[in-house]
């Protein structure tokens, strides 16, 4: 290339420049106009806040500038309508945030968070078919848009999942995110943070491009000050409050500045000092830029607090006072620019089925795939998550309610001389030693351990030390007595009643065991008693109790302690399954920012929550139906009622506790605080809902809690189902569902209120 030609070249490229400057400046122009005009047209999106003034013309970009902290993030969050105000008024885009005629909530804003805000487990591809179908957009125009994006954000291939990326990558994939629906406006806080300079670049030409026509507004927050250069409008923010609301060209021309950070680092010292305190740091960089008149509130100053300064663009200057306490320094609007009122709410029409229509089913549809798309890419967690009930109703089933096996018991047995002597067993009517024959009888019988010690002294050491559960004592003359008493009657001698006895010494630290060793001795007495005299061929019925236990009604004469838990158990189980799943699945997307993104486009808490229930609906389908195969057809529970009323009460279990979980995530903020208050639900339940022990052993003070809480009603109405047979025309039976209908419709109020005004 000849000198000439690349002279040429390079007069050229300074012309390129000098026109897009030029028409930047002009555009820059149009959109100060615009700002300073009466707000009466519906075409600008316009924000009043209490010490903040803040209008941002259509069809421009505007910088928000200010130190960490100053409430950059939190007026973003006011402007989407995510909190809420202390003071002060919004309106953008044709009515206040949230209300009807208003575009935000909704497809026409893109909302871009400081956090990734995206699934880890989802594709490129994925995570902009869920953005953009959830804004109505199709299949093919996301797919034309999803390869500008990656090109134009040098993106790797659409299949790489988000997780496998690189901070910077992720980020650009939020971003691509805010633009696949092509809003009107967009919010993006902080989008080039880890972005190389070409693409930073290339990224602000992108912003200038899409606003030239005035079809597309933006409002961003960023760290680099000077590529705010290239917005149309910046508001220097600090402390909550503006110190300037100007073009960038205009502020550097005011302050006579060569940076927008001098501009920034000026009126933040003219904030934080009084003009009668001024420390020589502080008058150095005062006296470096001149301050032009108006150019700040000068009421503003005569503050005689010096404060500190600090932001995210330069030094830190500390300066010691009595407060930090921080005004508004930008110019006080003169009153052709203050607006009489808000612009009236753009009237979009009602329509009577509006209000009859509780979800929308596109939204809906996206939700729902978004849900089981998670799920399939975490398999491992699923299948633990469904895996585990079943694994806990096994383990409840092998361990719970069984009779204990191999009782330990010392005996001393007088009527023979031990250890010289052994007992003679012999069946058949032999009535010489009938404590041996009886011990005998008990021990094929019975889980009765029986080890013979020489004297008493030995049997209870042993029970002292934990290895023996009782001292049995036989007197010498037992045999004889014991004949005696059959004999005589109650001629017998006082003598022969005692010593016809057999003294238990029992441990009873384990209420359980002493129960269980109490009635192996005397039931095993009994039939032991009634054989014997058959041997002897009188009829058993003249030894026994005088009543007689007829075939039970409901249940089994030998009743199993793991009949009466597992309803309960069953309940519990499902419940609290439910429960942490929901409320881990909600929390996730909440503290991962994905729940406020998908609410800024227009998914509203009914729909969230009812595509969770849904989803979740179904992982509780499996659950119950795996829960019940096991405890009943495998593990052979009592089941005396109807299939459907025990599955569906159980369905209804864990819908209950799913909607619980809903209300733990909507009030905790916190995984910990979750996990705290699902704990701590979980004894009061189990100990006052009658899952382990009746209710009518409790005290008369707590049944009247009792009946309110959720599984109360539920585990009696099943037992009534499983164990009596009874069906839903018994009022114990339909009581049991409609408890839990009622804790479903409290769980899930509380939730939708909860969601919709617990904004900050």
């Amino acid at each position: 290339m000849t000198e000439g030609s690349s002279d040429l070249e390079l007069r050229r490229r300074q012309l390129k420049s000098q026109q897009s400057t030029l028409q930047t400046r002009k555009q820059n122009a149009v959109c100060v106009r615009r700002a300073y005009k009466r707000y009466g047209t519906k075409s600008h999106p316009y924000v009043i806040l209490d010490g903040l003034n803040m209008t941002v013309p259509k069809g421009c970009i505007y910088g928000l500038l200010g130190a960490s902290g100053c409430g950059k993030t939190t007026l973003l969050n006011c402007i989407v309508g995510r909190k809420r105000l202390n003071s002060g008024e919004i309106w953008v885009l044709g009515g206040k945030p949230g209300s009807r005629g208003s575009g935000v909530p909704g497809p026409r804003v893109g909302y871009m968070p400081q956090e990734i805000a995206l699934y880890g487990e989802f594709t490129i591809r994925e995570t902009l078919r869920y953005f953009g179908w959830l804004s109505g957009k199709t299949t093919q125009e996301i797919e034309t848009k999803l390869e500008f994006l990656v090109n134009f954000l040098m993106l790797p291939d659409a299949e790489r999942q988000v997780k496998n990326l690189s901070g910077g990558q992720q980020r650009r994939v939020s971003f691509a995110a805010t633009l696949v629906h092509e809003p009107e406006l967009l919010i993006l806080d902080e989008p080039t943070v880890g972005v190389d300079p070409v693409l930073r670049q290339n990224i602000w030409n992108h912003l200038v491009d899409i606003t030239k026509h005035g079809k597309t507004t933006v409002i961003i927050t960023t760290h680099y000050i000077d590529e705010t250069r290239q917005a149309h409008l910046i508001g220097l923010m600090r402390g909550g409050y503006f110190l300037a609301e100007a073009s960038p060209e205009r502020l550097i021309s005011q302050f006579n500045a060569e940076s927008l950070e001098d501009v920034f680092l000026k009126l933040s010292v003219i904030q934080n000092m009084g003009k009668r305190r001024r420390s020589s740091v502080l008058q150095t960089v005062t006296d470096t830029i001149p301050i032009p008149a108006g150019a700040v509130n000068d009421a503003a100053v005569l503050d005689d607090e010096v404060g500190e300064i600090s932001g995210e663009f330069g030094d830190n200057i500390s300066i010691s006072s009595r407060t930090n306490r921080r005004v508004s320094i930008a110019p006080e609007p003169t009153a052709e620019e203050i607006p009489s009122e808000l612009p009236p709410d753009e009237d979009t029409g009602f329509r009577f089925r509006d209000m009859l229509k509780v979800v929308s089913f596109s939204h809906m549809r996206v939700m729902m795939w978004k849900n089981f798309l998670w799920m399939w890419r975490n398999i491992p967690i699923m299948a633990f998550i469904i895996g585990l009930p079943v694994g806990q109703t096994i383990l409840f089933c092998i361990t719970i309610g069984h009779d204990p096996k191999n009782v330990p018991l010392s005996i001393v047995n007088y009527e023979i001389d031990y250890p010289m002597e052994r007992c003679q067993y012999k069946y058949g009517c032999n009535a010489s030693h009938l404590s041996c024959n009886y011990f005998q009888y008990i021990a094929d019988n019975y889980s009765l351990d029986l080890t013979y010690y020489a004297t008493e002294e030995e049997a209870r050491t042993a029970v002292v030390k934990g290895k023996s559960w009782a001292m049995l004592v036989v007197p010498h003359n037992f045999s004889d007595s014991l004949r005696s008493r059959i004999e005589l009657g109650k001629d017998t001698p006082a003598w022969d009643l005692e010593t016809s006895k057999i003294h238990v010494t029992p441990d009873k630290s384990n209420e359980n065991i002493a129960t269980f060793v109490t009635r192996d001795l005397l039931f095993g007495l009994e039939s032991y008693g009634q054989a014997f005299l058959k041997q002897c061929g009188i009829d058993p019925k003249v030894f026994g109790r005088p009543i007689r236990f007829e075939k039970p009604i409901y249940g089994y004469g030998q009743p199993d302690f793991t009949d009466f838990a597992a309803p309960g158990f069953i309940l519990t189980i499902i419940f609290f399954m439910a429960v942490a799943l929901t409320s881990g699945a909600m929390l996730l997307e909440r503290n991962e920012g994905i729940l406020e993104r998908s609410l800024v486009n227009g998914i509203t808490a009914t729909e969230m929550l009812f595509s969770q229930v849904l989803t979740q609906f179904v992982v509780m389908f499996g659950q119950t139906t795996m829960v019940l195969i096991v405890a009943f057809p495998i593990f052979h529970l009592t089941q005396n009622g109807s299939w459907l009323l025990l599955f569906t009460l159980t369905i209804l279990g864990g819908l209950c506790g799913m909607c619980f979980g809903f209300v733990i995530a909507c009030t905790c903020d916190t995984e910990r605080s979750a996990t705290y208050l699902a704990l701590g639900s979980f004894l009061p339940i189990v100990m006052l809902c009658g899952i382990i022990w009746p209710i009518q052993a409790m005290s008369p003070y707590l049944l009247w809690i009792t009946d309110f809480l959720p599984l109360t009603q539920a585990t009696e109405s099943l037992r009534c189902v499983i164990a009596r047979g009874w069906g839903i025309e018994d009022p114990i039976v339909y009581s049991g569902f409609l408890s839990l209908l009622l804790w479903i419709f409290i769980f899930l109020t509380i939730s939708l209120i909860t969601l919709k005004f617990k904004k900050g």
